[in-house]
């Protein structure tokens, strides 16, 4: 039995990555006007030169190819935890001190998601994991993280504290 084209290897670890680097440097070409306005036939020969030198490196093509997953996963849990803010928080959103703070948090929250899996899968999660949990460093690892919330909660308190006097 064939394998249907659009879920071949070569469709998938080839061509989608080549056009996925080609469309992304010919777009920022195209908005940054390096070579000039309304030369779309260099910044096309660009992005296709970048988008084939990237084909022929396995490596960092396998990185492209495993973060995608992850883009459309995050995309989809944005969306989702979104209508649900949205429905809670109404059509009113003032950039109040809550606000700006959940900005934060989950700016956050993405970053550590994203460096998580980018160090699973270049394949050192293990080595990361025992550098952080291990027998002679977990200890260290725990204090190191109680001591950044306690900092982190006394400038939240500090700062809360400084923006609500001064309005008085």
């Amino acid at each position: 039995m064939e394998i249907p084209f659009l879920i071949s290897p070569y469709f998938m670890d080839f061509i989608l990555p080549f056009v996925l680097v080609f469309v992304l440097i010919f777009a920022i070409l195209q908005k940054i006007e390096l070579f000039g306005q309304g030369k779309k036939q260099i910044d096309a020969l660009v992005g296709a030169v970048i988008g084939l030198m990237l084909i022929a490196f396995p490596y960092p093509r396998s990185i492209i190819v495993l973060l995608m997953p992850f883009l459309a996963v995050s995309v989809v849990i944005l969306l989702v935890f979104m209508l649900l803010y949205g429905f809670v928080m109404g059509k009113k959103a003032d950039e109040s001190f809550l606000n700006k703070n959940w900005k934060y948090a989950f700016g956050a929250i993405i970053s550590v998601g994203l460096v998580s899996y980018l160090v699973y899968i270049a394949g050192y999660w293990d080595f990361v994991w025992d550098l952080m949990f291990g027998r002679s460093s977990g200890q260290i690892f725990v204090n190191v993280v109680l001591i950044v919330v306690i900092i982190g909660a006394i400038v939240a308190v500090i700062k809360g504290e400084s923006g609500s006097s001064g309005s008085g």
